[in-house]
Formats: C-alpha cells, structure tokens, sequence
C-alpha cells in the first residue's frame, strides 16, 4: 500500500494545526512522524484514519481518494493503534481482536471459521496466543498494544497507523512493539517520541515544527548534531549501537 499525503491542511476550531503538508510512504516501508510536543504529529494522523478530514489537500491509498471512499473501505485498506488503549466493557482479548473482523462482515453476519483462523493466527503473531481468554482490563500495557496490533492484523488492511506507539510502556515493552511492527511486512506510518527508536527502526522521518514539514528523508540524513539542536533544543550524538548495530542516537540536555 502505497500512501500519499499532499498538501494537507487540518484545522481544529477554525486554526490550523496542521499547514500544507505532503508525504509518502512506500509500500512496505517505516515512515516516523517526529516533532517537539504540539507539533502536529497526531493531528496529522487523524487525516489519515479519517477522524479529522483535512480543510484543504488530498490523502490518498494507492490513488484513490481516502476520503471519498466509504467508511468500510477505507477500513479494509488502514488499520490504527492509537496510544490510548482502552476499551469499555469487559471483552476477552480474542473477543478484541475479532473486532478487526467488522470490515469484513455484513451487518447481521456472524463470525465464522475463517474469521476465528484469522484471529488465532493474529494473536499467534504477537506472541498472545496464550492470552485469548483472558479479560483485556487485566493485560500489562505492553501486551494491551500488542492485542491492539492483533486486531489491526486481522483487520487484513496493507496499511497500519501507530499513535505514539510505546507511550507508557517500560523499555522492554517499547523495543518488542517496535521489533513487532517492523516485522509485519506492512507499509507503517507512526507517529514517535524518541528519536533513537526513530533513527533505529524508521526508513524515513518526516520532522514537523508547528504544524509543517521542516525536514523529510532517511533518519541518519535528517538528524544531525546541529539540526537535533535547533528543533529539539538537545545535544546529540549519533553513531552506531554497541549492541545491535543499527544507527543510534543518544541525547543530553544543552546545558
């Protein structure tokens, strides 16, 4: 799935939190949105799961309009993770993730075998399989992200949206999220606190600075030293982890 963002515009109460901006996102790639507090990131992402329609610009899916396709198409092609995973009720987690199934679904058709294949094999993926019976309410934050990244799974859609993913979660928790959602194979769009798990995880980063796109390209490209500085107001240093190799970034205050 291929996304495209152009030139959106997102008002809230009549202001622009979100001006002009334009992105892509190749199939199968990790897109990070990052950016101080109230930059936009978030808003950005409503457009794109269709809570908040742009006031000017297109979001598209493989070149179709998003917001001009009905509600349970554009289901069928994004799934969303908000930060925010609570739910009201008392469902069991298998219960949870069959709830990605409505897409597929008519309105008075039941759940059949192949639906309940396809949430065994999405809990399966996340490493739950163990929990399906369990009560959502009574999973740690990190195994309530990853029954919410089930239910995306079995939603089947190309396209998977994370709101501040790892918001919450302890570290361990963090990284095996990340690790999880890099391996589905899916074209990812997420929008990230912590420029390390950006520059370790992300193909491209999109910077935003009060509403519009200040940088754009591979992570290592756009966060440098001096521009980490100037937008994030830290001191960083980039270089290799010691461990897993891949680009690392670590920060300290400026003073």
């Amino acid at each position: 799935m291929r996304l495209v963002i152009a030139g959106v515009t997102a008002r809230i109460e009549g202001t622009a939190i979100v001006s002009g901006v334009d992105l892509v996102a190749e199939p199968g790639s990790f897109v990070g949105l990052i950016g101080p507090n109230g930059s936009g990131k978030s808003t950005l992402l409503r457009t794109v799961y269709r809570s908040l329609r742009p006031s000017d610009g297109v979001v598209s899916l493989d070149g179709d309009d998003l917001w001009r396709m009905r509600a349970r198409q554009a289901a069928l092609r994004r799934a969303v993770v908000t930060q925010h995973g609570e739910l009201s009720g008392e469902f069991s987690v298998a219960e949870v993730v069959a709830m990605g199934r409505a897409p597929h679904k008519g309105i008075l058709e039941r759940e059949n075998s192949a639906d309940r294949a396809v949430v065994e094999q999405s809990l399966e993926r996340v490493g739950l399989a163990h929990a399906a019976e369990r009560l959502f309410s009574t999973l740690s934050g990190g195994e309530r992200q990853r029954a919410l990244v089930a239910r995306a799974l079995a939603q089947e859609a190309p396209l998977l949206i994370l709101d501040e993913p790892t918001n919450h979660l302890d570290v361990r928790a963090q990284l095996g999220l990340l690790d999880l959602v890099r391996s589905l194979g899916m074209t990812l769009l997420a929008a990230l606190h912590d420029l390390d798990h950006a520059a370790a995880y992300c193909d491209h980063v999109i910077v935003l600075e009060k509403g519009r796109v200040r940088a754009s390209g591979p992570p290592l490209e756009v966060l440098t030293p001096g521009f980490v500085a100037e937008v994030f107001g830290v001191r960083a240093h980039i270089g290799e982890h010691p461990i897993t190799g891949r680009p690392h970034i670590a920060v300290a205050s400026l003073t």
